[in-house]
């Protein structure tokens, strides 16, 4: 089902504003839990979501050296959740060391091991802050491409990418590299920080696995109409 493609993202500042979503929400599937709702409420937003059957992407994006990478992540597997981020730019050697940790702490728990996607280019970066801020004198593309193939070569299982570099990293990465895509915005809701986004039905037929959907939905007068609104688009994709 083209619903299961939606992850659609908790950014909300406490538990109590999360379950009050959820519960509006009742026919989304897959929930995004990140650094915000995380740091306010802990481990016990996942273990709602759990309870309701829920599938979890905990999106904290860990960027550090390799010891302290390898024991956050070794630390979330024994979550369970679905899905979990690192940035490519942690270095080959955290990249390495954060895959071994999900396996090591997903047996530990006795739970399925996470799938570890790394972030490649935040969707908030456009070109021009690539080169003139950050002082990468790579094209954003091209870059994104470097950092998947990195995490890819590392063992991950896919990355995070804006829609608009989805369709090379699809092409030269392979059907089983899972592909996420945040900064997706339907026709009729604002970008906002979002400088490389596409339209959900846009993105999913460029490749992307998985669609990161927040304030279009969540900020949204009827947020309940504006998943069923995104759901349908969706149902037109082939």
């Amino acid at each position: 089902m083209t619903n299961n493609k939606i992850i659609v993202a908790l950014d909300v500042p406490d538990t109590e504003s999360a379950i009050a979503l959820i519960d509006k929400l009742e026919s989304v599937t897959f929930w995004k839990v990140g650094l915000e709702l995380f740091t306010s409420s802990g481990p016990k937003i996942l273990e709602v979501l759990k309870s309701r059957q829920k599938r979890i992407f905990l999106d904290l994006k860990f960027h550090d050296i390799p010891n302290t990478v390898a024991g956050a992540c070794r630390a979330a597997a024994s979550y369970g959740v679905d899905l979990m981020t690192i940035h490519a730019t942690s270095g080959r050697d955290a990249l390495r060391a954060a895959k071994e940790a999900v396996e090591e702490g997903a047996a530990q728990a006795g739970v399925k091991p996470s799938k570890l996607i790394a972030v490649t280019v935040l969707t908030s970066i456009s070109a021009r802050q690539l080169a003139l801020d950050l002082k990468i004198p790579v094209e954003l593309p091209e870059y994104a491409l470097d950092m998947a193939l990195m995490a890819q070569e590392e063992g991950l299982d896919g990355a995070v990418c804006s829609p608009q570099e989805v369709t090379q990293l699809r092409q030269i990465c392979g059907d089983d590299f899972v592909l996420v895509c945040p900064g997706v915005r339907p026709t009729w809701a604002e970008a906002k920080d979002q400088k490389r986004s596409l339209t959900p039905s846009q993105a999913i037929q460029a490749g992307a696995d998985y669609l990161v959907i927040g304030r279009p939905i969540t900020a949204a007068a009827e947020p309940e109409l504006a998943w069923k609104r995104i759901a349908q688009e969706l149902t037109t994709v082939a």
